[in-house]
Formats: C-alpha cells, sequence, structure tokens
C-alpha cells in the first residue's frame, strides 16, 4: 500500500508525519499553500497528515479548508470556537498532532514547505529531537520588521540565554518524545519559539531564506508584535523585575546626590526657590514607579491566570472525528 494514502488503516495507526499548520481568515492564500505543500509531502514517501487548525477565521476559511478536504484524505481541520491566538492554536495542534514527527508552519509561505524534508534528514542524521528552521536571509522582510526581529531576538537571547536560535520563528520540526514534553507543560499564555529550546532536547538547525507572503495581510501586527514580546519576558525571565530593583537604586542615588546639593546649597547662602527642578524630579520619580507597578502587574496577571486555569482555547470541530465515527 502507499505510504500517505489516506485509506482507513491510515486512520488507525499514527502517521510518521503530522504537519500543524495555524490558519486565521487566510482565504487568499489557502490555495496556493495546498498546491505548494502536497507534492512536497507526497514524495517524501512515508504517511503523513496536515492538521490545519482554524483559529476562529470570519472569512471564507472554513469553506475552503472542507473543499481541499474532499479532495486531499490526508487534510484533517481542526477548528477553534473564537480567535485564541497563534500561539494557542499552535499548541491545539500539537494537542491533537498523531505523528511520530511533527512540524509545525504558517500558511503564508514565508517559510518554504520545501525545507521539511531537509529537516527530516537532519534530525535523522544527527539525533535530534527538534530541527529549527532559521532564516539567513530576510530581504523580503520590510526594514521596519527586520530591525525590530533583531532587536527581539538580541534581547531574548541576552534576557532568557543564548539557547534561544537566533531568527528561529515557529517553523521546527520536533519527535514526538519533544511534542509530549511541551504538551505536558502546564503553562499559560505559553511562547513556543522559547519553550522548546527551554527544554534542552537536543537540536539542530536548518537555514532557509524567508520568503514573500504568497497572499493576503499579515496578521501579526505592531500590537501582537508586542504582546509577544512581553509574553517572552514575563514567561521566561525575571530581568523586568530586577530592573525595577536597578531603578530603586539609581532613585536611590540622585536622592542622596540631590540631598547633598541642597545641604551644600543651604550652608553657602545660595538657595533659589523654583518649580521646574522639583516638578522635573518629582514628573521622573512618578514615571518609574509606575512603569515598576506596571512590570509587577504584568506578573502577577501571570501568575493569576495561570491559577484560574481556563483553557486557551477551545476545540468547535475535529474532521478526524467524523472519520472515525
Amino acid at each position: 500500500m502507499k505510504p500517505g494514502s489516506g485509506t482507513d488503516a491510515d486512520l488507525v495507526q499514527p502517521p510518521e508525519l503530522s504537519v500543524v499548520v495555524p490558519m486565521f481568515d487566510e482565504e487568499a492564500v489557502i490555495g496556493l499553500f495546498v498546491e505548494r505543500l502536497r507534492p512536497v509531502l507526497d514524495d517524501l514517501g512515508q504517511t503523513y497528515e496536515v492538521l490545519v487548525v482554524d483559529d476562529g477565521s470570519r472569512d471564507t476559511t472554513p469553506a475552503l479548508l472542507e473543499k481541499a478536504r474532499r479532495d486531499w484524505e490526508q487534510l484533517r481541520v481542526v477548528r477553534l470556537r473564537a480567535n485564541a491566538g497563534h500561539q494557542a492554536a499552535l499548541s491545539a495542534g500539537l494537542v491533537r498532532a498523531r505523528g511520530a514527527w511533527v512540524a509545525t508552519i504558517d500558511a503564508d509561505l514565508q517559510d518554504p514547505p520545501e525545507t521539511i524534508a531537509d529537516m527530516l534528514t537532519a534530525a535523522r542524521e544527527q539525533s535530534a529531537d527538534v530541527v529549527y528552521g532559521v532564516r539567513n536571509d530576510r530581504s523580503t522582510d520590510s526594514a521596519f520588521k527586520r530591525h525590530t526581529a533583531g532587536v527581539y531576538y538580541r534581547m531574548i537571547r541576552r534576557l532568557v540565554g543564548h539557547h534561544v536560535p537566533a531568527d528561529a520563528g515557529d517553523f521546527r520540526l520536533m519527535s514526538r518524545a519533544m511534542v509530549d514534553a511541551v504538551n505536558r507543560l502546564p503553562e499559560q499564555n505559553r511562547v513556543l519559539r522559547l519553550v522548546v529550546p527551554a527544554l534542552g532536547f537536543p537540536s539542530a538547525q536548518v537555514e532557509y531564506r524567508r520568503e514573500e507572503r504568497a497572499a493576503g495581510t499579515t496578521k501579526y501586527p505592531l500590537s501582537r508584535m508586542i504582546r509577544l514580546t512581553v509574553d517572552s519576558l514575563t514567561g521566561f525571565s525575571i530581568a523586568p523585575l530586577r530592573l525595577a530593583t536597578w531603578f530603586g537604586l539609581g532613585g536611590a542615588a540622585v536622592t542622596f546626590l540631590l540631598l547633598a546639593f541642597a545641604l551644600l546649597a543651604f550652608i553657602t547662602d545660595h538657595t533659589v526657590p523654583g518649580w521646574t527642578s522639583t516638578f522635573v524630579a518629582v514628573a521622573a520619580v512618578g514615571a518609574v514607579q509606575l512603569l515598576c507597578l506596571g512590570m509587577l502587574g504584568e506578573y502577577v496577571g501571570r501568575l493569576y491566570t495561570q491559577l484560574q486555569g481556563r483553557p486557551t482555547y477551545h476545540i468547535a470541530y475535529d474532521s478526524q472525528d467524523d472519520r472515525n465515527g
């Protein structure tokens, strides 16, 4: 029987490879994505499933996925009840993926599907549990995107650790042991590009050129990029809390210097009444205090969310259940 044929036997036995694809309002790119990914997976010569997680799309993405599923038996659709975010959709896919190897890739075709074959080869030759797709050429990104991404990775590697690969997003291949370890974590609001390397499993890297988005618009505007940065910092580093401590020490040092200056001016009878210096000092202290409170609030908020134990996503539909039924 030909591998990847999508027969009833394949439904009983877990496939060798699962490809998890989060989608949100991707009607413009679905056809191109299927045309590009399917030949790559068919040529691998092994059983596979493509698990698309529809993250509460508001356009015709669900209908187009169902249409594609009629012609592609290995395509599996998991639909969330509401938009939960990119990282939550990826987590939902990892929980439901059945393959001995699990690849994660976005639908915009900026990460070339052809690289999945190279990842599988690298994983087997180097006995790696995770293979990161590393971008060695980002010339197709805007200057703003390249600059902000560079700042993000430099900051994360400095604060979290150099075990985090530079220029590695959510395009990766993981072994079943790696996926099971990620799924066992109780953490809410996880950032997978930091969670996976933090587990310390043997890893390898495959470099590729980042391409332009094939169609549609980006689903990662500036607001989501900022949210990802905040989650990355507060979820994996206590550096912001230490920064608040340093602000406090710096404020104490400045206060001591101002006190010495005030005493000297009083002794030498050079005191000049004025509101400018007072206003600036009070405003600066107030700003630092608010910043520190905001940092503390982010950590307290994460603890509160974790204690509530509310799921980050809710499954509305899984086409695999229809097949099994």
